[in-house]
């Protein structure tokens, strides 16, 4: 153990020296590891080791286990409000110590380092992406790299050596194609349509697939929406209803959201991700 905590910090050590140091790049984390186990201080450990002067954020450590549709949307969502040139690392891994690839994706406004399993694809659309990498074997990978935690031995590496001026071609081979997730888009039923949750948040809202696009074709009519069995009223804010009361409305991210004003719509619906929504003119 001795040994390999020495190689470990060896291996910092000469990463920062092979490395162009920058001021003060961001380093944003999305993970499912939650805040129990030292695995996300430990990320970021190796990371200011490598590059201290990076500026660590944590979106979310709350992503469920293995959960990779619900990292991709949380990391989606949140990239666009970064400075340009942010580092996002998304570790949510159920094919860690697998053949799966490791890559960084770079887009116009940001880096994106993660597993290949579709993780980074929404916030790295097809169109916005300039280039993949493929870092699997990087000689800026600490050594040994464990099977089970390549959030420590090749993510945050990968990572503190942007952050500290690496180009993203030194880090690996250039490849043309990444893992993209099929998403399900709303589909058409009668005069309506018919969509379903993507992700439940910490208050228990339903975030789902419908979005602004999907509902243009209901404009100047009244919208009935009809999720778990329970019809849910259109309406701008949680608070346009009285507490304790459902409510549907278009979420900060653009997509439509089932809410209870004050209370958990999963909990109340016993709705969740998967979970079917109906929308119809009333």
């Amino acid at each position: 153990m001795a040994a390999r905590s020495a190689k470990g910090r060896a291996d910092r050590r000469n990463a920062t020296r092979s490395a162009r140091l920058l001021p003060a790049s961001v380093v944003t984390f999305t993970t499912d590891f939650g805040s129990r186990d030292p695995f996300v201080g430990i990320i970021k450990g190796v990371i200011l080791g490598i590059a201290p002067t990076a500026r660590l954020v944590d979106l979310t450590h709350a992503i469920p286990p293995q959960n990779v549709a619900a990292g991709a949307h949380a990391l989606a969502s949140a990239a666009p409000w970064f400075p340009p040139g942010t580092i996002h690392v998304a570790v949510v891994d159920p094919g860690v110590g697998t053949r799966r690839r490791a890559l960084v994706v770079e887009t116009a406004d940001a880096y994106f380092v993660g597993p290949d399993n579709g993780v980074l694809s929404l916030a790295a659309s097809r169109r916005a992406t300039r280039r993949i990498v493929d870092v699997s074997r990087s000689r800026y990978r600490l050594r040994p790299v464990s099977r089970t935690f390549h959030g420590r031995d090749v993510f945050a590496p990968i990572a503190a050596a942007l952050a500290s001026g690496v180009a993203p071609e030194e880090l690996g081979v250039v490849v043309r194609t990444m893992r993209r997730l099929d998403l399900a888009r709303p589909r058409r039923r009668g005069a309506g349509l018919v969509g379903e949750v993507l992700w439940v948040d910490g208050f228990g809202n339903l975030a789902t697939n419908v979005g602004p696009a999907d509902l243009a074709g209901f404009r100047g009519r009244r919208l009935s929406i009809t999720i778990a069995g329970h019809v849910v009223p259109f309406r701008p804010s949680y608070a346009s209803v009285p507490a304790g009361r459902t409510v549907a409305l278009i979420n900060s991210s653009s997509l439509l959201e089932v809410a209870v004003n004050h209370g958990s719509a999963a909990d109340l619906l016993g709705a969740g991700p998967g979970s079917r929504i109906h929308v119809g003119a009333a």
